[in-house]
């Protein structure tokens, strides 16, 4: 079995730029459409399904369908059906009215009347093994009679409860705090807790939904086609192109729209609706035209963004025509700029062009981060790039310091088995650096746009390996192939797609030298000496005209040398504190993590407020992390006891598993925090061991903000 898909085969032991043989023809073709019945349950948080899939037999009578699945999803149900002769249209679900007792059965499908008997439906046998520790396998036992090519429909109704997929939200957990709020993830596998599918980017369907919700809330999914029917009470959605099972999703909430653009509008809670709309009207048509012009038109139809509460688990989701992105972003206008171009440059490269496997999550992220750099070149300039790169490609570097060169994760081609879901490590820059490569072979700048328009056109609605895509890139350019390109010493394709390490080559940035020389150079007069002539002399320079990419630069790079000397410290944040403390969330988490680095107890009290406000695992982590290594874990279990009630469970669980690990060992201070600070720690003490019993969630061991991967 395939790691992530129980459906898939295992891949082989060793990489290779080839394709391998051709494995033997499956006995079912994969899904050709999908059908979902969906009821919203948030008071029991609970997702009451029925899923039809449209398949047909490639040989006479297969035995049996395998789907992924998951232990949260109990399957009530599964039945066949053997579809009509004639295309008939979706089907409708009936949903059982509430009242009082037990919980009301999944949906029901309704299917059109057609002329003559409409096709019964029958009971299918069904049983479910487990997997992974992320899944399980779901086996349908098909009708023996069945014959090649065949079409027929298979039904199966099911609930999902704790799924890993489904984030329930009580009111508190939202800016409004008005009404329940629901949104679902499902990259890289976890869609198999949502519904039962084929968890594999290699396959692709259409799909449509009908979803019933409690009334006055807004429900929404990454479709090109939407309708409220308020005589029903619910939503319709169509999917016309296909999609991988990772990129359905679904929100609902106390959510409105906001026109931005010809295609595009945004939607949000209506207390933060006003700035999610000054921020990006016009600016998305300008991005999506630039994209145009790069890679081909726009295949989606519209582009919308909803923005999620805190507790969205991570930055940004390309789900198509409906982009998912946190709402803490907001108030960082760089980092909320490049989030969105990128992704609306999975609208080409992921959504459209997807990679087969998620060994080769880089033909999506790195491709990706290239396309989102040229429309941002294209947009703001050359100079504003190559420092946003400069600012990634040290994380990178920072993040190959932590694991190692020799680190297999560092592959492009990463090994992945059934203990171990997909990671995103290295994909986006890495991924990045070989296709900016691959460009600069061509000599002319505009000769790469042909190409890749070639390439995405070719391999529209499909999964593609690497194979693929070099095979594209040396058709295109016959003489970069007659050239032998693809061999050349230190440089062969073959190595940069299994090579540990850094990449092989990087971009020339010396373009952005306006914005990042100055960065360097006061790096270097706060690491000089003496300190009181190099500390007046940072001082005359004026970081808030600084681009947030300029100043977060500065904070890693003072990251990175930390522990700092006492003094250093002392002058920072003389010089920057009150300044670094009225700007955005990404600056204010940098300069929070120095001063926990460096022990300075004068400025912890910015320390508890930040986390007082914040909801998101993107600013609490990575504090937390930093709190339990050093010697202010009693300081950090205090903060959580009081700001635990305003977390969502997950992460409230990812936090008490770092607190816990932190109290396990112990590390004396640097020096001895206030009175106000120990009287804290001692009242606290008592009570961190209750405080922290309970189910505890998988945590990294490499903090997120250390490498300041985007998500």
């Amino acid at each position: 079995m395939a790691a992530q898909c129980c459906c898939r085969q295992a891949p082989g032991a060793e990489a290779a730029p080839v394709r391998p043989p051709p494995e033997p023809p499956p006995a079912l073709d994969v899904a050709s459409a999908s059908s979902l019945g969906l009821e919203l349950r948030p008071e029991a948080r609970e997702l009451a399904g029925c899923m039809v899939l449209e398949l047909s037999a490639l040989r006479p009578a297969p035995r049996a369908l395998v789907l992924d699945a998951h232990p949260a999803l109990r399957l009530h149900s599964a039945a066949f059906r053997r579809a009509p002769a004639a295309a008939e249209t979706p089907c409708a679900f009936a949903f059982s009215a509430p009242g009082p007792g037990p919980a009301p059965p999944p949906p029901l499908p309704a299917f059109p009347e057609a002329p003559g008997s409409e096709p019964a439906c029958c009971p299918l046998a069904f049983r479910v093994d487990p997997f992974t520790d992320y899944g399980s396998s779901l086996t349908v036992t098909l009708p023996p009679e069945l014959q090649a090519h065949q079409p027929f429909q298979v039904i199966l109704r099911y609930t999902s409860t704790d799924a890993p997929a489904i984030w329930w939200l009580d009111p508190e957990l939202t800016y409004g705090c008005a009404k329940p709020f629901v949104f679902t993830q499902g990259h890289s596998v976890c869609n198999r807790s949502f519904f039962p599918c084929f968890d594999t980017p290699a396959v692709k369907c259409t799909y449509s939904a009908v979803v019933k919700a409690p009334s006055g809330v807004q429900v929404l999914m990454s479709a090109t086609r939407s309708v409220y029917m308020e005589e029903e009470g619910v939503f319709h959605f169509h999917m016309e192109h296909p999609v991988p099972a990772y990129l359905v999703a679904l929100v609902a909430g106390d959510l409105k729209p906001a026109d931005i653009g010809p295609r595009s509008r945004v939607w949000a809670e209506p207390c933060l609706l006003p700035t999610a709309t000054s921020k990006l009207s016009g600016a998305v048509e300008q991005w999506l035209s630039a994209a145009e012009r790069l890679y081909g038109p726009y295949m989606w139809g519209r582009y919308d963004i909803v923005f999620l509460p805190p507790s969205f688990p991570i930055v940004a989701m390309e789900n198509p025509c409906l982009t998912f992105i946190i709402s803490s972003i907001l108030e960082s206008d760089e980092f909320l700029v490049i989030d969105v171009i990128h992704e609306v440059a999975h609208s080409w490269f992921g959504n459209a062009v997807t990679n087969a496997t998620w060994e080769e999550m880089w033909l999506s992220e790195g491709l990706a981060t290239y396309a989102q750099r040229r429309i941002t070149t294209e947009t703001y300039g050359a100079a504003f790039t190559c420092l946003e790169t400069a600012f990634r490609l040290d994380a990178l570097h920072r993040q190959m310091k932590l694991l190692g060169e020799d680190s297999p994760v560092s592959k492009l081609q990463v090994k992945l088995d059934e203990s171990q879901p997909p990671d995103d490590l290295f994909t986006y820059e890495k991924g990045y650096c070989f296709v900016y490569y691959l460009s600069q072979l061509c000599g002319d700048p505009q000769r790469p746009t042909s190409a890749t328009q070639a390439y995405v056109e070719k391999y529209k609605f499909t999964s593609v390996v690497a194979q693929d895509l070099l095979d594209s890139f040396l058709s295109f350019f016959p003489e970069l192939k007659e050239q032998s390109v693809d061999c050349r010493a230190g440089l062969e394709f073959e190595r940069w797609l299994n090579a540990t390490g850094p990449p092989l080559a990087e971009p020339d940035l010396s373009q952005g030298s306006s914005l990042t020389r100055p960065v360097e150079a006061l790096f270097q007069l706060w690491t000089a000496e003496p300190l009181d002539q190099a500390a007046a002399s940072a001082s005359a320079i004026d970081i808030s005209k600084w681009r947030t990419f300029q100043t977060a630069l500065f904070l890693d790079r003072l990251l990175d040398g930390s522990p700092l000397p006492q003094e250093v410290v002392m002058s920072l944040s003389k010089c920057y504190s009150s300044l670094l403390d009225s700007m955005n969330a990404e600056i204010r988490i940098r300069w929070l993590q120095i001063v926990v680095r460096n022990d300075y107890y004068p400025d912890l009290h910015r320390v508890r407020r930040f986390l007082e406000s914040q909801m998101s695992r993107m600013y609490t982590i990575p504090l937390y992390e930093d709190l339990c290594t050093g010697a202010l874990k009693s300081f950090a279990v205090e903060v959580f006891y009081q700001t635990q009630g305003r977390l969502h469970p997950n992460l409230r669980r990812a936090i008490q598993q770092i607190l816990s690990q932190g109290l396990g060992s112990s590390t004396e201070p640097a020096s001895e925090p206030s009175t106000e600070l120990g009287k804290a720690a001692a009242d606290t003490d008592s009570d961190a061991q209750a405080l922290l019993l309970g189910d505890e969630a998988p945590s990294s061991a490499i903090s997120l903000r250390d490498v300041n991967v985007s998500a």
